[in-house]
């Protein structure tokens, strides 16, 4: 199949590279920065797996890549309005937008620029981030990939990815509903993001620390409340699962959003806790620990500008 990665971080180097490795077509759409790097030293893969590239196709222009099976949309989400003008040279009739990001309103975004019929709202589970421009450092977490079409269908293009994915050695889970899916990963990923970026530690310390340890339950039962109330089905256990989760992480593991926040460099707070706790206005659903969280952290980057 034909591919074409948008970003050549963690993620997206991760996954390029293995549906590379697998014989499949990949052209990553990166930065000038990185594209340089890209063409001059390939890309790497270091811990849980071991790759080197040294020959990867890449480009800074959409319309060199041209129309293609599927689009891996991996860049963050507060870099999506750099990228979402690019889209419409990858997408052809049937072509595939897989999304990525942390959060929960990328599917919308991508979708009033290529069609609901062209959006694949997706998630990644992995603990992987940069060690340095086209050197993926990955850390652990399940390596998965889940994604559906935007009405639950299945599709053949939906089965025809999950088996490239699949033949790649990538861990794909195959979701009755996608959304709900999406939202199990979003009470997680926002309340570890949110109880980290406050704390500066890791979840070996959130989830032994009594006190951050029941803030972290209490904070992903909040998000929880908010998805029900937007309509979203989660299952009865969805929170005492998130807890689970947070057992079995490695306890150094952190979010990209609490390291991107400590590092004051530009992060997904607006697409991670903003858009909960504007979402909670809207369906009024009290996130007192969320829009405590928010209202400090927003202040803290806003100090780092």
């Amino acid at each position: 199949m034909r591919f074409a990665v948008v970003g050549a971080g963690a993620l997206g180097g991760y996954f390029g590279a293995l549906l590379q490795r697998a014989g499949h077509e990949v052209g990553y759409l990166v930065r000038s920065e990185t594209l340089e790097v890209l063409r001059r030293d390939g890309l790497r893969v270091h811990g849980d797996t071991e790759l080197h590239l040294p020959e990867v196709s890449c480009t800074d222009q959409a319309d060199q890549i041209g129309p293609v099976d599927a689009v891996l949309l991996c860049v963050k989400a507060h870099h999506l309005d750099a990228v979402l003008p690019q889209l419409p040279s990858l997408v052809g009739p049937l072509t595939a937008v897989i999304t990525t990001q942390n959060g929960i309103d990328a599917p919308r975004r991508v979708a009033e620029v290529v069609g609901e019929g062209a959006v694949l709202p997706g998630i990644v589970r992995i603990f992987a981030q940069l060690s340095a421009r086209g050197v993926v450092d990955h850390r652990g977490g399940p390596g998965s990939i889940a994604f559906g079409e935007w009405t639950n269908r299945v599709t053949d293009r939906v089965i025809a990815l999950r088996e490239a994915f699949h033949d790649a050695g990538v861990t794909v889970v195959e979701p009755t509903d996608i959304w709900s899916e999406l939202w199990q990963k979003y009470l997680f990923f926002a309340a570890f993001g949110l109880l980290g970026s406050l704390s500066a530690q890791p979840i070996g310390v959130i989830r032994t620390r009594p006190g951050l340890r029941e803030l972290l339950s209490r904070a992903i039962a909040e998000v929880a409340a908010v998805g029900s109330a937007a309509g979203v089905s989660l299952p009865a256990d969805a929170v005492p699962r998130s807890m689970a989760f947070a057992e079995v992480l490695p306890e150094g593991s952190t979010t990209s959003l609490q390291r991107d926040l400590l590092a004051g460099v530009p992060s997904e707070l607006e697409s991670i806790l903003g858009a909960l706790v504007r979402l909670a206005a809207v369906t009024g659903v009290p996130v007192p620990l969320h829009e405590l969280g928010y209202e400090t952290l927003a202040v803290r980057a806003a100090n780092q500008d």
